[in-house]
C-alpha cells in the first residue's frame, strides 16, 4: 500500500475506504473510491480535490491506495466541412 508518509499536496491518487457496515451477519462493508489530487495528510485523515470538490477520508477506513498518472490531455476535434 501507499505510505502516506511520501505523499506531497498535488499528487494525484485514488482510494478505496469503508463507508460503513452492510451486513452484520456477512461481515461485509460498503466501500467507496474517491480520485484526485491530494490537499492535506495529517495522522487521521486525508483530504482529497476531486471534481466535484474536496474529500475527507479518515485513515483508519482506508483499504487501499496507489498513485495514478495525470489525466490525459482533451485535444479539440478540427472543423468539419460541408
Amino acid at each position: 500500500m501507499l505510505k502516506f508518509e511520501d505523499l506531497t499536496p498535488g499528487d494525484r491518487i485514488v482510494v478505496r475506504y469503508r463507508l460503513t457496515e452492510s451486513s452484520v451477519t456477512t461481515g461485509n462493508r460498503a466501500s467507496s473510491d474517491v480520485l484526485g489530487e491530494v490537499i492535506e495528510v495529517n495522522a487521521d485523515k486525508i483530504r482529497i480535490s476531486t471534481r466535484r470538490g474536496p474529500v475527507e477520508v479518515e485513515r483508519e477506513n482506508i483499504t487501499h491506495a496507489k498513485r495514478v498518472p495525470p489525466p490525459p490531455v482533451r485535444r479539440s476535434r478540427p472543423p468539419t466541412l460541408k
